[in-house]
């Protein structure tokens, strides 16, 4: 319940942090953004209507279809993110009508607090509706990174806005919907980022206890064999989080510091339950 709580407060807090990037930085700059929210904000451009109305519109429209590929769960997280982020886009509309100075900077901040709305309600298991409901749909069906799948499709409505907003204003708004795709993976994957390591050395007991005693990680044994020395060796395996190589190497400099390792990054762990349980 308490997690539940805290799910919930992420993805209001995160639809509250969006709407701002829109509403401050955006719009009173003549920017747009990508996805359902550009098209928002090209009808608020062209006819004066209010994005939070015709954000929450086209979305719940959009939830329609999206349903079908997700949980029970994040369809409800996804109908609270519409909500609240319709809301607050309604209420804040003219929040920022009187701060209209440097673009560029606009286009970053936009990016910066567009990104961290999105990012705090994907990493809560929802979605904002819209692009990202197309985005988790791509990510699940192509293998692309959440953040990766938006930037394709931000680049193709940001396209179509430029008849409205010009093609300079376009090129701004490239700039944010870039950061914004790059924090949203930095917040969703980031925390989570996980680390392959193969270790290859003369004292392969003493590291796999020092790794077992003092990192509490699980180590795979591989039979490795020389194609120069012909020599027969253990290799070890382990998946780490990033913030761990530094006491990795700590326990390798005290061991052996001529252990040879290899560092990978890893896309993606299928094992049920393996990030609960580390």
């Amino acid at each position: 319940m308490v997690k539940r709580i805290q799910e919930y407060a992420m993805i209001i807090i995160g639809s509250l942090v969006f709407a701002i990037g829109i509403n401050y930085f955006a719009i009173p700059n003549s920017l747009s953004e990508g996805g359902v929210i550009g098209v928002t904000i090209v009808t608020h451009y062209l006819f004066g209507w209010s994005p939070g109305v015709v954000n929450f519109i086209l979305n719940t429209s959009l939830v329609a279809i999206g349903y079908k590929f997700f949980t029970k769960r994040m369809t409800i997280y996804t109908i609270v993110a519409i909500i609240f982020s319709s809301l607050f886009l309604h209420i804040t509309v003219n929040l920022g009508q009187s701060q209209n100075g440097d673009t560029l900077l606009a286009a970053l901040f936009a990016g910066l607090f567009v990104g961290v709305g999105l990012g705090l309600i994907l990493r809560a298991g929802g979605t904002s509706g819209g692009a990202t409901i197309i985005a988790r749909m791509m990510s699940q069906l192509l293998g692309w990174s959440i953040g990766k799948s938006m930037l394709v499709i931000d680049i193709t409505v940001i396209i179509g806005s430029v008849f409205v907003i010009g093609q300079e204003k376009a090129m701004y708004t490239l700039v944010a919907i870039y950061i914004g795709a790059k924090i949203i993976d930095t917040i969703v994957e980031g925390a989570d980022e996980r680390t392959a390591v193969m270790i290859i050395s003369n004292h392969p007991d003493s590291i796999l206890k020092a790794i077992m005693n003092k990192m509490g990680r699980g180590v795979t044994i591989l039979d490795g064999h020389g194609g120069y020395s012909k020599v027969d060796k253990e290799v070890l395996y382990l998946v780490i989080n990033k913030r761990e190589i530094v006491q990795l190497r700590k326990i390798l400099e005290n061991i052996d510091e001529e252990a040879y390792v290899t560092v990978h990054r890893v896309q993606e762990i299928l094992r049920k339950g393996y990030k609960e349980n580390h």
